[in-house]
């Protein structure tokens, strides 16, 4: 749901009736994870989706009929239904879908409210609601904050709530999205009830180093893929606003320098594209030291073995060499920038996905991968 928490909270401020339809689990092969969502208004005006066109209009009516009778719903859509070809995943996935009305009456009105705000802003917060369970707590929504601290209820269960609380602040950490079971009394019972945890986290960052014209094109497709895009270069005459229009920031500094001193996490990008040793080498050193996602470096298979042996004089290990990225991008046969930036961004989502990189056609490899936090009911925040 929070995934289109822009235009929701701007159809819960004009105050509009709604229902949201949200992705609570996927077995098999579909195309969204968890917490993906499609909404309905009271005029039919439809927004997100939840399977890349598979199931939508089922769940369009679903949306339409929760808006009339005021009743949260989980219903199931797999390849193995009766109707799989009208309605289900052909591509042999099973989807299980909350379809929820959020109406001006609604009891979780003021929380859900309060969650689209805080996505809105960009405020770090984790939706807790019940997607199994008693009908009657169905839908009901926490709101979580980073500190422990939420807003809202289970159902009036005081230990529900903080144990949801507790698992939701855990979620929100780790920027993930999932489902976590529990019983009415807070402990931990598979039988019990299960509640989806939707986290909104700042997107991840991405910092490309060199402000050359593959680094302009590489600001475009970073921003399509979500990443809060920063240029830095040591000349003030090629880091400029003209330049990279895109990018949400422009930093004139030595490379290594304002890497040291700048936030990174986890899910970090970080592109070298200056191909000079003078950057590359103090700057790699760092990077390849901290705990992000993806190292990546430009330059021909002479330059990164000559790159190699200066990172080895400088101190740093085989294992932590082993971590770069170099020539950077995928062989697509890339020639001018924007090809390139493609085939780096291919490298980058390859890396974060667990693909391969090989053509799908002739290959056994899954289309839709599940990566591990996903397989065990925890899925990467969007």
């Amino acid at each position: 749901m929070l995934d289109i928490a822009a235009e929701l909270h701007r159809w819960e401020e004009e105050g509009r009736d709604f229902a949201v339809a949200t992705v609570v689990s996927v077995g098999g092969s579909a195309p969204r994870g968890p917490g993906a969502a499609l909404a309905v208004d009271s005029e039919g005006t439809v927004i997100g989706s939840v399977s890349g066109g598979c199931v939508e209009g089922a769940v369009y009516d679903l949306c339409v009929q929760a808006l009339q009778d005021g009743g949260s719903v989980l219903e199931r859509f797999g390849y193995s239904d009766e109707d799989a070809f009208a309605v289900g995943l052909t591509c042999g996935g099973v989807l299980d879908i909350l379809v929820s009305p959020v109406r001006a009456t609604a009891t979780a009105r003021p929380v859900l409210g309060s969650a689209l705000s805080a996505a809105a802003r960009s405020e770090p917060a984790a939706l807790a609601r019940v997607v199994r369970g008693p009908a009657e707590l169905l839908g009901a929504a926490l709101l979580v904050h980073p500190d422990g601290s939420y807003e809202g209820g289970l159902g009036g269960h005081p230990e529900l709530d903080r144990t949801a609380a507790a698992e939701a602040v855990g979620l929100l950490d780790a920027g993930r999205t999932g489902t976590v079971d529990v019983s009415e009394d807070g402990s931990h019972c598979p039988g019990g009830l299960t509640l989806l945890v939707e986290s909104n986290v700042p997107p991840p960052r991405m910092i490309v180093f060199g402000a050359i014209d593959f680094a302009s094109a590489l600001v475009r497709v970073g921003k399509f893929l979500g990443y809060h895009v920063t240029v830095c270069d040591a000349r003030p005459v090629f880091a400029t606003r003209s330049r990279f229009p895109e990018a949400d920031a422009i930093v004139v500094d030595w490379p290594h320098r304002y890497l040291r001193h700048t936030a990174t996490d986890t899910r970090t990008v970080l592109c070298v594209l200056t191909h000079d040793a003078r950057f590359d080498v103090p700057l790699l050193e760092t990077a390849l030291r901290l705990p992000v996602a993806f190292v990546g470096a430009m330059g021909s298979r002479r330059t990164h073995e000559d790159r190699n042996d200066r990172l080895r004089e400088v101190g740093v290990t085989e294992r932590e060499l082993a971590r770069l990225h170099s020539p950077i991008g995928l062989d697509l046969g890339a020639r001018t920038p924007e090809e390139t930036a493609l085939s780096i961004a291919a490298e980058i989502v390859a890396a974060r996905r667990g693909g391969t990189g090989v053509p799908l056609t002739g290959s056994r490899t899954p289309i839709h991968r599940r990566d591990s936090a996903r397989a065990e009911g925890v899925s990467a925040a969007a």
